[in-house]
């Protein structure tokens, strides 16, 4: 699905092909899910290929490395150089980037002095293409602040994420909705959550959320557009008469929420304005529109 013979990847300063890449058994990260990582995409546009966003994402990928003790020794720059290098020898027009920095061969708890670069890249459609996801509101919580860094994109806190999708899925659902640890709305198991009532949007407050890039661009667009965008604590009984709703992030980009717990909305999808901001945001990733917007 991500390679094949022929994938070219980034690894440790050379470029080689993807079934090439051998890791070490005993690596801190393959034991202990000490990685950051990122996942970044790449459109197709009038004047060719363009990563969105790519400065963005490679200073998170550094805060995060940084949070780790990690040492990534790529710039800003260097790191996106490498990624439109790799669109180019895979042949790509539109493309995933997954860069991750991870540990070498440690299997104590001290931090590790070795670190690995790997970025890969490959096609990979929008993760609910054009279905409307049904979520469930999960048993299992968001990571609390007072125990890990919930800003940053690590690997081993995605276990969190994996349970809560089994969880939902396992009961008829495509989607998990957490609480954070005061009972707050807090995201989706891996995307950000959003949801209006009578024209105004409203999304959890940071503090106990993942700060998406895809939430940051979502919430221009909709005040570009006119719209109030409330960032607050929500109680899991605000969702229970609402317009709309829908999630945000790289993967998924701007995704349509059919129903929480089975229950449905006021509106249909397409009457919302998340809808509205849905196409916009494909205008914007495209350069259809917008065209002074910087990516």
């Amino acid at each position: 699905m991500y390679s094949n013979e022929n994938s070219i990847v980034f690894y440790n300063g050379k470029y080689v092909k993807a079934n090439e890449v051998l890791l070490s058994p005993y690596s801190q990260s393959f034991h202990y899910g000490n990685s950051a990582f990122e996942g970044i995409r790449a459109y197709e546009t009038d004047e060719g290929t363009r990563i969105f966003k790519p400065i963005e994402h490679f200073k998170r990928l550094h805060y995060s490395c940084d949070k780790l003790h990690f040492k990534l020794n790529y710039s800003v720059e260097e790191l996106t150089d490498i990624s439109y290098e790799l669109i180019r020898r895979n042949h790509l027009k539109n493309a995933y980037i997954r860069p991750l920095i991870f540990a070498g061969d440690n299997l104590s708890l001290t931090p590790s002095n070795v670190h690995n670069i790997f970025i890969g890249s490959f096609s990979w459609a929008v993760y609910y293409g054009d279905k409307q996801t049904k979520l469930m509101t999960s048993s299992y919580s968001r990571i609390s602040p007072s125990a890990f860094h919930v800003d940053t994109k690590v690997s081993g806190q995605y276990v969190n994420a994996v349970l809560a999708t089994r969880e939902a899925k396992s009961k008829g659902f495509d989607e998990a909705l957490l609480l954070d640890q005061n009972g707050f709305v807090a995201q989706c198991a891996a995307s950000n959550f959003f949801f209006e009532k009578d024209n105004v949007i409203y999304t959890p407050d940071l503090g106990n959320i993942f700060p998406g890039i895809t939430r940051s661009t979502v919430i221009d667009i909709a005040r570009d557009l006119g719209y109030t965008v409330v960032e607050k604590n929500i109680k899991p009984e605000e969702l229970l008469d609402i317009d709309g709703a829908f999630s945000t992030g790289t993967a998924a980009e701007v995704a349509g929420i059919e129903s929480i717990d089975g229950r449905g909305f006021r509106k249909k999808w397409e009457d919302t304005i998340g809808y509205e901001i849905s196409v916009k945001y494909r205008k914007r990733v495209t350069l259809k529109e917008y065209k002074g917007y910087i990516i």
